[in-house]
């Protein structure tokens, strides 16, 4: 049998060669890895991008890690009060409603609720600033990162979702947020936001978001007592 490689099969070899580079250095983005369980006993999927491993899913425990539970604050006027008078932890679902839109948009926490940095599963933790950083410069700068971090369509997002690829993987959700002022719920499909660790020398917290109708990642101090959701991050 002749084992000598024919002219004839060298394209073909050099077209899976290529391949094989091409999916081999994007495997280290947007490739979806698993699953990590919290407390309650809820699986979220997980992507590596670049060298990061992030939840795809904002988070949605009732509890902290060690099993204590995080007030449920349903009333408007509750929620204010945390701002106005008692700077206590809470959590809420958008519009009071677990069961319509707990499992696709997670949880909103206050900061008092995630400062302590004990409401991600065991070997996972709230982003710091230069973690964000990192994934954002990963994934082109802040002026364009938000494209790659969208969920695309208008299934969720309102239109037009301006430049949403989601080739990170990463999945972002609009769910919007509660403010403190009010109590009430921001729309749905206008903006994602979550919460962030103060950046270096800093105690302000802070958060980020991005909207439907551009791709730019917004960075920012914020009120403690506003309602944000929460992505982790593996340790």
């Amino acid at each position: 049998m002749n084992k000598k490689i024919s002219n004839k099969m060298i394209p073909i070899l050099s077209l899976v060669i290529l391949s094989c580079f091409s999916g081999c250095e994007k495997g280290d983005s947007g490739e979806e890895d698993g699953t990590v369980t919290d407390i309650d006993g809820n699986v979220y999927k997980t992507v590596t991008i670049g060298t990061q491993v992030w939840m795809k899913e904002n988070l949605k425990t009732t509890k902290y890690n060690d099993g204590s539970l995080i007030p449920l604050v349903t009333d408007n006027s509750e929620w204010i009060k945390l701002y106005l008078e008692t700077d206590e932890d809470g959590f809420c679902w958008y519009d009071n409603d677990r069961s319509t839109y707990g499992d696709t948009y997670g949880a909103f926490y206050n900061w008092y609720a995630v400062e302590p940095d004990h409401i991600c599963p065991a070997g996972w933790h709230l982003p710091s600033y230069d973690e964000w950083s990192t994934l954002i410069d990963f994934l082109g700068g802040s002026d364009e990162a938000g494209g790659e971090m969208k969920e695309t369509g208008t299934t969720y997002w309102m239109t037009p979702n301006t430049g949403a690829t989601n080739k990170s993987g990463f999945t972002a959700l609009p769910a919007g947020g509660r403010p403190h002022v009010y109590g009430s719920f921001d729309p749905l499909g206008i903006e994602a936001a979550w919460w962030s660790k103060p950046k270096p020398g800093r105690t302000d917290p802070e958060s980020l978001g991005i909207s439907f109708n551009n791709i730019v990642v917004s960075r920012g101090t914020t009120f403690s007592t506003y309602g944000h959701s929460v992505r982790c991050i593996q340790d």
